[in-house]
């Protein structure tokens, strides 16, 4: 659920329209607790028209790191996969661990910034930030360029360990600033994305983890 992060469970039913023999919806179990224990559980109607399918997608890791999230996105779509990191190093290793990917014309790695993507507009259908927004020179005029790269309803996803809603204490926020390490809020980011001209701006943590994500669609 992009409302909340949490898993929504398998799929128990179907509805289709027995007229034209489509998929309107599918239907997974609703929420169990305690306090609802001796009462029907309703189950959760989720229209077709409302799911988003990976398979298709053309996406970015921006900040690709290793290249372990690369890899990741390689299992979930037929379409080329991209990794983006300032760091040589970084990119060297990326390219290793995807080498296979990447004589398979599925996968390219590149070393360049945020700031100035050398991509033409309209490229991705998913851009994705784990980890790494915290360094990026300038969040607002960096997510405008990331909006230019996505395709129309193109979504973008980042997400950060930390977050200033987190009760930062006055120790890290000196060893951060030490670093230029840039800690956001979820209204500090939901700001800049919608300065970036993005809309439908989702933020939420995730609990087990403790993770800030957000989510929002160009």
């Amino acid at each position: 659920n992009v409302c909340d992060g949490r898993r929504m469970g398998c799929v128990c039913d179907i509805i289709i329209d027995v007229n034209t023999c489509r998929l309107d919806a599918i239907v997974v179990p609703g929420c169990f607790s305690l306090s609802n224990i001796f009462q029907k559980q309703r189950n959760i109607i989720v229209p077709w028209n409302k799911i988003r399918k990976l398979g298709d997608d053309v996406i970015i890791d921006i900040g690709c790191g290793g290249g372990v999230n690369v890899e990741r996105f390689l299992k979930l779509t037929k379409e080329k996969v991209y990794g983006l990191d300032y760091s040589e190093v970084s990119v060297e290793k990326s390219t290793l661990r995807n080498q296979e990917a990447i004589d398979e014309g599925r996968c390219e790695i590149i070393q360049g910034s945020v700031s100035q993507l050398p991509f033409d507009d309209m490229t991705f259908d998913i851009a994705t930030g784990f980890e790494t927004v915290y360094f990026w020179p300038d969040l607002v005029n960096d997510l405008k360029e990331v909006h230019r790269v996505l395709k129309d309803d193109g979504i973008i996803f980042l997400c950060n360990e930390v977050s200033s809603d987190d009760g930062f204490s006055e120790d890290k926020k000196e060893i951060s600033k030490s670093i230029e390490m840039n800690i956001y809020s979820d209204d500090e980011f939901e700001i800049a994305l919608r300065e970036a001209g993005f809309s439908d701006v989702i933020c939420f943590h995730e609990e087990e983890k403790d993770w800030v994500c957000i989510i929002a669609l160009k």
